[in-house]
This record gives C-alpha cells, structure tokens and sequence, in this order.
C-alpha cells in the first residue's frame, strides 16, 4: 500500500510538472502530495535570490573583464571584442533568468492570497477570522515590500545591458586602437550602473531572507 501511494504521489509530480503551464492544475497537483503554495512560494523567492546573487557575480565578472581589456596597451581588439560580447551575452541571460524567477514569485504569490482571501469566509469563529485577516495583511505588506526591492534590482539591470550592448557594438565595427580610449571613457560610467545594481541587489538578496525567515515561522 505504501508503495503504490509513493507511486501515486510520483505520478502526480510528473503531471504537475507537465502542466505547469497551466497554474491552477499545477497546484493543485502539487497540493494533493503535500506541497502547497506556500511552500512553492518559499522556493520561488529562494530561486529568485538565488538567481540575483548569480546576477551579481556575472556582472561583477563582466565589469573585471572589460576593465582588464581597456587598461591592457597593445591587446589584440578581436579578442577583446569578442570575449566583452560573451561576457554581454552571459549577462543578459543572467539578467533574463532573474526577471522570469521574479514573475514565478508573482504567480504564486497571487494564487495563494487570493486563496486565503477567499477562505477567510470559511471561518466560524469571528476571533479566528480576524487572527488570520491580520495575519494575511502582514503577510501581504512582507511580500509587497521585498517584490519592490526585487523589482527595484530588476530595473537598475537594464541601463547597465544597454551600455554594456553600446559599447560591445562599438567595439565591432571600431577595431582600432582610438576605439580601446573610447571604451576607457565609458568604463567608469558602466562601474558606476554596475556598483549601483550590485547595492540594489544586496538589498533585495536581503529582503528575501528576510521575507523567507518571517514566513517558515
């Protein structure tokens, strides 16, 4: 019996992973084997300070590798262009894999308050409604206080891809040695977006371990 109930349970995280396009059904597949939206939400917030810490790093990894390349005299400028591009792409990813984390947390942030919302009327005492009514808008101005430090990370990614591109793109069709003292020019405005991002990301990275401690209690 047991046996067959690990294979049931099995069974429905295949499926829930199957469907995880369709929200609603992966919960609730994931709700009969003990997993709950809660829990997933935890997770979700982990992946998404997870993937603002790997961010920090490439970015760091991106601003080492373009100061090394300006102040380097004589460097050979299609070897320079193309490991500033890889580092340019290698960003971008890690900037795209932090905004679809972040939209993850959004999903089940909004199902499970919407969820509790709705099972606040399912209660018979008054005492205990209000109990988890409080609770529920606490929980809520948590979540909204770290989901806009998140977001605030987010955004500071943007203006730092967008020099990273311009510069990268000027390098391409400026191999010369006039296009290395350009890139010198630029390389303490891109230190300045990238130190800016970093702080930012420090204090989302910050708010989500906050936000996870408050919510396991």
């Amino acid at each position: 019996m047991q046996k067959h109930t690990t294979r049931m349970s099995v069974l429905l995280i295949m499926i829930a992973l199957f469907v995880g396009g369709c929200s609603s059904a992966y919960y609730g597949a994931m709700e009969k084997v003990g997993i709950h939206k809660r829990d997933i939400l935890v997770d979700r917030v982990e992946d998404a300070r997870d993937s603002q810490s790997d961010a920090q790093k490439q970015f760091k990894s991106a601003l080492e590798q373009f100061g090394a390349i300006v102040q380097i005299e004589n460097t050979d400028l299609k070897d320079a262009y193309e490991k500033l591009n890889a580092e340019y792409e290698d960003s971008k990813e890690a900037a795209e894999a932090v905004s679809e984390r972040i939209a993850k947390v959004e999903s089940v942030a909004e199902a499970l308050f919407e969820e509790w919302q709705k099972e606040l009327e399912m209660y018979k005492s008054a005492k205990l409604r209000n109990s988890s009514k409080h609770k529920l808008k606490d929980t809520k101005a948590r979540y909204n206080e770290m989901l806009a430090s998140m977001h605030r990370a987010e955004k500071s990614m943007e203006p730092v891809l967008s020099s990273f591109q311009d510069n990268v793109l000027f390098l391409k069709h400026n191999l010369n040695a006039q296009a290395i003292g350009s890139l010198r020019a630029e390389f303490s405005t891109l230190k300045g977006e990238i130190g800016d991002l970093i702080q930012k990301m420090n204090v989302a990275i910050e708010t989500s371990n906050q936000f996870i401690s408050d919510i396991k209690q």
